[in-house]
């Protein structure tokens, strides 16, 4: 079996590798590993083949050598953030929309040239941006999907060439829409959701945070671990349970701000919280306002998709990941 991971240079690129290597089972199949990102993937403890290659998907030829490898199942994480998609609006659908859909008709023309023989697993990371308001009290499996920023439309229209593809036989796609994943390591990024991870990351690291909402703003997290584990247990899901409605709403915590920072207090103490300063950004105020905040991910649960319970959980994944210390 072989493997492409896209975007495996990231965040949760590592942690899927991490992933793939600690499922013995799952690892044991695979023949070769191909990591592709824009920049070069730190490679480390990866007792297989391994090809690192670096381009840029949005260029078609970069598409088409990847499909030469005919990956048995391919990880899609690549994509730019949601502050800098809504901000930057051509490179937004340029990197993310215009780019994918040259990967798919890169692997269509694959298939028909192997006589449809060659369908890949496609597991593609959407995002609960894809939804609008107004919200009901929790998300189900069936509300509508309807964007309110550019980043949303565009996970949104590749959800659905992803199904349609699939339909057509062409691959063989899952979308998994990811909770906002924290706490994220290293320095903050573009997104617009970045601070739900900062007002937890650097007060843990003694540095000053900004909290750029209100305490009472609700939503829907997961962790890098719990993230690295959904993708892993999508590309073993087969097809046929997902009827079809190829695109899932993943399990994850729902709460406020002001419970994050509740959480931080009872495992770090008052004085790791007190280095978070509130400072309103009505940028950012309006797009986390279009975000949904609660979930009731029925389908991926019975699935067998699964995240932490609580805050606190997630908090300790953290230190437990980032730091070694087992809570």
């Amino acid at each position: 079996m072989k493997v492409l991971i896209i975007g495996s240079a990231g965040m949760i690129g590592q942690k899927l590798i991490s992933k793939i290597i600690s499922e013995k089972e799952f690892f044991s199949n695979i023949e070769e590993l191909l990591l592709y990102d824009i920049i070069d993937t730190p490679v480390k403890d990866v007792n297989l083949k391994t090809n690192v290659m670096v381009g840029d998907i949005s260029d078609k030829k970069e598409t088409y050598k990847l499909s030469e490898f005919m990956p048995d199942i391919i990880f899609h994480l690549a994509s730019i953030v949601s502050g800098e998609a809504e901000e930057k609006f051509e490179k937004g659908w340029n990197s993310n929309a215009k780019a994918t859909w040259n990967l798919l008709e890169a692997l269509r023309e694959k298939n028909l040239n192997q006589n449809g023989n060659y369908i890949p697993k496609l597991v593609f990371t959407s995002s609960i941006a894809v939804f609008g308001p107004p919200f009901p009290d929790k998300i189900n499996d069936s509300f509508l999907c309807a964007p309110q920023t550019s980043y949303g439309s565009q996970k949104a229209m590749l959800e659905l060439l992803m199904s349609d593809y699939s339909r057509k036989g062409f691959i063989d796609a899952i979308s998994i829409r990811l909770p906002t994943i924290c706490v994220r390591p290293g320095k903050p990024n573009l997104a617009a959701s970045s601070f739900f991870s900062g007002i937890i990351r650097e007060p843990i690291n003694g540095k000053e945070a900004i909290l750029p909402v209100s305490r009472d703003v609700r939503h829907w997290h997961a962790s890098p671990k719990s993230a690295a584990g959904f993708l892993v247990h999508a590309a073993k899901i087969d097809s046929q349970k997902l009827g079809t409605r190829r695109s899932l709403n993943m399990p994850g915590v729902s709460c406020t701000v002001d419970e994050q920072i509740s959480a931080l207090k009872n495992i770090c103490g008052e004085s790791v919280a007190n280095l978070i300063k509130e400072i309103k950004d009505e940028k950012i105020v309006r797009i986390v306002d279009g975000w949904p905040q609660n979930f009731n991910p029925e389908k991926a649960i019975t699935l067998g998709f699964e995240s932490e319970k609580n805050f606190e959980e997630i908090i300790k994944v953290y230190l437990e990941d980032d730091f070694g210390k087992v809570l």
